[in-house]
């Protein structure tokens, strides 16, 4: 008996052991772990993220002023990065490179349009020094917002492989900057070019003809007559206008994001001002093609602000005789309409 009850006391003593050695391992995180499956865990968190309508989100609670630090997941957001980094890449380079594109097979079929009787060595003033300094103020700081931005959108594409991190963190930083101080003075530019030009700038049936005869710019056609401003400039001119107002609005945003009130909205004028922007830089590369190399004697009217006489006739007949008619000089017997080169 004494054996017998010995074998029973070891064979009790080794059921407990197995039976808390059983609870500890059930209790150990290690074994908690078994029970997890990354994959269907990962499944289920897609799921979660996909049923949320989109504009909803995950929050917790906070207790500092700023609500929207509560914000933990946004699936929204998980759109506005893909649209970022995949289709505004795109959309600025078709715009930006195809207008580059246009303008140099539009340059080798057309070739720059001279004027057709030769600069006459007379000038006209045709725009005075406050009109051409607020020209330069805005283009001034339009080109270095248009660099500066599109170093968000390419930098690290073209930037960074060629001049290295260090290189490219510092040039981001300063773009930075100039992006965010410039655009106020931008802002005022483009406040004074439309006070001091609207007048000149209101579409009219001269423009429908100007539109119609191709203004003069086509092989072997007409310069029609014009205005101050032909159609072309008009349109150019409402382009800036109303570009600028939406990249003015929509860059206040930016730079004062509190102001849109939630991160949605905040979101919907970050792609307002990527899509503007790229549309608008495409835009000013031809007007710039059209006022420097694109035709003779166009940059002298932002350069020195007089332009040839020939020059003047040939593209804004209406607004020569009208300064000579104030001038009390004699009317132009020259046709309005001139044949292009």
């Amino acid at each position: 008996m004494p054996g017998s009850l010995s074998i029973l006391k070891v064979a009790g003593f080794r059921l407990l052991f197995a039976a808390f050695a059983l609870l500890f391992v059930l209790a150990h995180p290690a074994a908690a772990q078994l029970s997890f499956k990354p994959t269907a865990e990962a499944v289920q968190e897609d799921k979660l993220l996909n049923a949320l309508k989109e504009g909803d989100k995950i929050s917790g609670r906070v207790s500092i002023p700023d609500g929207n630090a509560a914000n933990l997941i946004q699936p929204a957001g998980r759109d506005w990065r893909d649209f970022h980094r995949g289709k505004l890449p795109w959309i600025g380079g078709i715009a930006i490179l195809g207008m580059i594109a246009l303008l140099a097979i539009f340059l080798m079929v057309r070739g720059r349009i001279r004027v057709r009787q030769g600069l006459s060595g007379k000038t006209i003033l045709r725009f005075a020094s406050f009109e051409r300094f607020t020209h330069w103020l805005t283009a001034s700081c339009f080109i270095i917002l248009a660099l500066s931005g599109l170093n968000v959108s390419f930098g690290r594409t073209l930037i960074l492989p060629l001049f290295g991190a260090d290189a490219f963190a510092a040039m981001s930083a300063w773009a930075k900057l100039a992006h965010n101080y410039l655009a106020f003075p931008f802002m005022l530019g483009l406040v004074v070019m439309f006070l001091i030009w609207i007048k000149d700038n209101i579409p009219g049936k001269v423009d429908l003809e100007w539109i119609k005869q191709g203004g003069g710019i086509l092989p072997n056609g007409k310069h029609p007559p014009a205005k101050r401003f032909n159609a072309g400039q008009k349109g150019i001119f409402w382009i800036v206008i109303i570009g600028g107002a939406l990249m003015s609005v929509s860059g206040w945003f930016l730079i004062f994001p509190y102001l849109p009130g939630n991160v949605t909205a905040l979101q919907i004028w970050t792609v307002i001002h990527a899509v503007i922007a790229m549309l608008f830089i495409a835009a000013m590369l031809a007007h710039i093609y059209i006022g420097s190399i694109g035709m003779e004697g166009a940059f002298d009217a932002m350069g020195t602000g007089e332009v040839d006489v020939n020059w003047a006739k040939e593209h804004h007949s209406l607004w020569v005789e009208e300064q000579q008619r104030k001038a009390g000089a004699p009317p132009d017997r020259t046709p309005h309409a001139v044949p292009a080169e």
